[in-house]
C-alpha cells in the first residue's frame, strides 16, 4: 500500500510509520514541520517514506500529493491534555481537528485516483464523562467541550463518503506505551510518590499502543470495516485500579493520591481528561474480528515498563 499520514511524528503516528515501514509499505508523511519529520524519519532508515510540507487548516499544493495513495490516516490535532484551556487554546484544539479534517477530505475529493479509505481519529471524549454509565459505539454524544469537538471532527470526516470513499472513525481511548500519557504518570511512581489521581473512582478506558496500530492497519485493509469503532481495550479500569496495577508492575507504592486541585491548577479546564472519565466498551471493534494482543491492563503495563 501507499498510505498518507497526518500526525505522523506524534506518539501513535510514529509507531504506525514504524509498522508500515516494517511491512514494506510506502508512506507519505504530511507535516507542518519538515525539519522535525526528517529528524524522526531519516531517509537512510526510511527509504520508502516521502515527506511533504502542509498547512493543516488551509488548502494548498500539498493536497495533490494524496492522489495515488491507497489510504489516508488522519491523526493530526493539537494536544488536549497539555497546558491550560484558554479560549485561544480551545479554538486551536477545535480548528486543528475540524478544519484539518475538512482539508484532508477536500484533498481526497479532488484526488485522481482517489484513496480507497480514510481512517480518521476521534476520541472517547465524544461520549462525555460519567462514573456510572457504559458507552458503546451507538451511545449518544455528550455535551461538554470535548464532546462538541469530537462531534465537529467526525462530521467533517463523514463528508468523505460523498466522494465514494470508505470511512472508518476510530474513537481513541488513552493510549498506553513508552511516552504519551503513561510517560507522565509513571514519573511520580518512580519517585515513590505515585497514587490515584482525583477520586480514583473515575473510569480509565485505555488501549496498548501495539493494539491501536494493529487496529489502524485492519481499518486500512479490511474493506468490510466502515463507520465508528471504539479504539479501547475491552477491559477498562477505574483510576484506583490503574494506580495499584502500575505500582505493582514497577514495584513502587501507589497509595499517595494526587489531589484534584493540584491537577486543576496545572491544567485548568483540561483537567477533565484525567479527573473525569468514561467506561467505554469496543463492541463493534470486537465484532469486526479484531484480536487484542493486550486485552487486560496488567500484561499491557508489564510489557511497556519491562
Amino acid at each position: 500500500m501507499k498510505v498518507a499520514i497526518t500526525g505522523a511524528t506524534g506518539f501513535v503516528g510514529s509507531h504506525l510509520v514504524q509498522r508500515l515501514h516494517g511491512e514494506g509499505h510506502q508512506i507519505l508523511v504530511l507535516t507542518r514541520n519538515t525539519a522535525f519529520a526528517h529528524k524522526v524519519f531519516p531517509s537512510d532508515a526510511f527509504p520508502n517514506l516521502e515527506i511533504v510540507a502542509y498547512t493543516s487548516t488551509a488548502s494548498g499544493t500539498w493536497q495533490s500529493a494524496i492522489a495515488g495513495c491507497d489510504g489516508v490516516v488522519n491523526l493530526a490535532g493539537e494536544p488536549i491534555g497539555e497546558g491550560r484551556w484558554t479560549p485561544e487554546r480551545k479554538q486551536a484544539i477545535l480548528n486543528s481537528r475540524k478544519l484539518g479534517t475538512q482539508k484532508i477530505v477536500e484533498a481526497i475529493a479532488n484526488a485522481n485516483p482517489k484513496p480507497r479509505v480514510l481512517v480518521n481519529a476521534s476520541a472517547i471524549g465524544y461520549y462525555g464523562t460519567s462514573e456510572s454509565a457504559t458507552f458503546e459505539e451507538t451511545s449518544i454524544s455528550g455535551n461538554d467541550f470535548l464532546a462538541q469537538v469530537c462531534q465537529a471532527w467526525e462530521a467533517e470526516a463523514q463528508k468523505v463518503k460523498e466522494s465514494g470513499v470508505r470511512l472508518v472513525i476510530l474513537r481513541f481511548g488513552i493510549v498506553l506505551g513508552n511516552g504519551g500519557a503513561l510517560g507522565k504518570m509513571i514519573t511520580p511512581f518512580k519517585l515513590f510518590a505515585g497514587g490515584p489521581i482525583g477520586s480514583g473512582q473515575q473510569w480509565f478506558s485505555w488501549i496498548h499502543i501495539d493494539d491501536i496500530v494493529s487496529l489502524i492497519l485492519q481499518a486500512l485493509t479490511k474493506s468490510e470495516m466502515e463507520g465508528v469503532y471504539n479504539a479501547t481495550a475491552p477491559n477498562p479500569v477505574r483510576m484506583k485500579d490503574l494506580s495499584q496495577t502500575l505500582g505493582q508492575v514497577i514495584n513502587r507504592p501507589s497509595w499517595l493520591p494526587v489531589p484534584s486541585f493540584a491537577i486543576e491548577a496545572l491544567l485548568g479546564d483540561g483537567a477533565i481528561v484525567v479527573l473525569e472519565g468514561q467506561k467505554v466498551l469496543p463492541k463493534r471493534t470486537l465484532n469486526s474480528g479484531f484480536k487484542y494482543q493486550y486485552p487486560n491492563l496488567q500484561p499491557a503495563l508489564a510489557e511497556i515498563v519491562k
